[in-house]
């Protein structure tokens, strides 16, 4: 699995930042540093499909070779996951995950055994009925990955997933999200201002510039 990146810029009335190149592979987690305006969330938006009318994307995105400029976002298997770790109010914790499952998994039994097993692996077990907003921190961002995960994702965006984290708990939740990713072998682009982030990831930084004045 390979998620490519063949020339894309981004243009207002100007392009946002010079053009970008990137391949990111299997399990790999790319970074994209650069400063606040320079278009790094607008570039995720763009991969996932939900780039504002007010914006033009020039270049290529590929997916496993599959072109995603002219697709839907409901049909690129992108997975998100953003700084905030929101959970619905209205839906226990295990029926926040349950909404993220793809509808190959059928039937009441096998999506509870699908949500549980999440739970699990997030070191959440036995919480399928909580308020989320009884959750600390770090639970809701597991939570908000696993749900992310239980999409079956084809590619994952992380836009700036760790930034509302105190240090400590930053380390515990980063190493825990990369470490799925590359279990599962999908290829990640993660948004961050941390450089701490980007030597965690492992993968390949790049620096968005804008292009120099006309």
């Amino acid at each position: 699995m390979s998620l490519d990146l063949v020339g894309v810029s981004i243009r207002a009335r100007r392009s946002l930042f010079t053009p970008l190149d990137l391949s990111i592979g299997q399990g790999e987690v790319a970074t994209v540093m650069g400063p606040s305006g320079v278009g790094k969330s607008t570039l995720l938006d763009a991969i996932a499909g939900h780039l504002s009318p007010a914006f033009r994307l020039e270049g290529r995105i590929l997916l496993n070779g599959r072109d995603l400029v002219r697709l839907p976002a409901e049909s690129r298997r992108i997975g998100l996951m953003m700084q905030d770790a929101v959970l619905f109010p209205h839906l226990s914790l295990g029926d926040n995950l349950a909404f993220g499952l793809t509808a190959a998994v059928r039937g009441r039994a096998a999506r509870r055994a699908a949500v549980e097993g999440a739970l699990d692996q997030a070191g959440l077990s036995g919480l399928y009925n909580r308020d989320p907003a009884s959750l600390s921190g770090g639970q809701r961002s597991r939570a908000a990955l696993m749900r992310t995960l239980l999409a079956e994702p084809a590619a994952v965006l992380l836009d700036e997933p760790f930034s509302s984290l105190d240090a400590g708990l930053r380390d515990e939740i980063r190493a825990f999200v990369f470490d799925h990713i590359r279990r599962r072998g999908i290829p990640a682009l993660l948004v961050t201002h941390d450089a701490a982030d980007a030597r965690a990831a492992g993968g390949p930084v790049l620096a968005l510039t804008a292009p120099a004045p006309d």
